[in-house]
């Protein structure tokens, strides 16, 4: 199981296949974003001032399609159909100017959704007043996940809720070894719930509180944020 795209990948979400998708900006962001996807069996459509990073999307087949424009230029946006994609992600995460212009654009369309990346709190900001409905912040999740995993290497992937609280899949400790759900308490306790237990492919989702916990295997939980960081090494 991997958490670590949920916080952009839970705004994509629709329940439909083959959803169409546009991604402005194809630097590393967004050829992660056109890449996943692509692979996800979804069409995207990549969209760049650069003519070498559409060729290149094009040569990796990592997109549906590729077009060079100017998105700040409405006019052109039109013209490509933009306006028609229902989901949008904005991937110029460092050039602020153009990030927010394109957002705009998008919004004064009426694009329903418009997920936009920010390379600071300000852009964060900027990019929320234009009308943005997702702003993500990639740089410093991955910082902060890169910390965390020094300083906790039982836990292998989390996902912020918000400020406080969070979904993590973490390796079951010794200290759990043998002993069952119901006897650990780990919400009086700790103040966590047990979503599932993972062990090899096998995925045990809302298992039984009987269930006895094995030292190696994982366990995904979601709480507050303190009682995770309190789970034994």
């Amino acid at each position: 199981m991997s958490l670590s795209n949920l916080g952009l990948f839970r705004s994509l979400r629709t329940g439909k296949r083959n959803k169409q998708f546009v991604v402005i900006g194809l630097g590393r962001f967004g050829r992660a974003v056109c890449m996943t996807l692509h692979e996800l069996g979804h069409e995207v459509l990549g969209v760049d001032s650069d003519e070498r990073r559409v060729s290149q999307i094009l040569t990796d087949q990592i997109a549906s399609h590729a077009i060079q424009l100017d998105s700040t230029d409405p006019h052109a946006l039109k013209e490509a159909g933009i306006f028609e994609f229902e989901t949008a992600i904005v991937a110029i995460g460092n050039y602020i100017q153009e990030s927010v212009i394109t957002t705009l654009n998008l919004k004064e369309a009426n694009v329903p959704m418009v997920v936009a990346k920010a390379s600071s709190d300000l852009h964060g900001k900027v990019l929320k007043r234009v009308g943005a409905d997702h702003v993500v912040f990639p740089e410093h999740e991955m910082g902060c996940n890169l910390a965390r995993s020094l300083t906790r290497p039982g836990i292998l992937d989390r996902f912020e809720l918000d400020p406080n609280h969070s979904i993590v899949e973490v390796v079951v400790p010794a200290e759990f070894d043998g002993k069952s759900i119901l006897e650990l308490d780990l919400r009086s306790r700790y103040g966590l719930n047990v979503l599932a237990i993972i062990k090899g492919d096998q995925y045990n989702v809302n298992p039984n509180p009987s269930l006895r916990l094995e030292k190696g295997t994982l366990m995904v939980v979601i709480g507050e944020n303190k009682g995770i960081d309190q789970l034994p090494v």
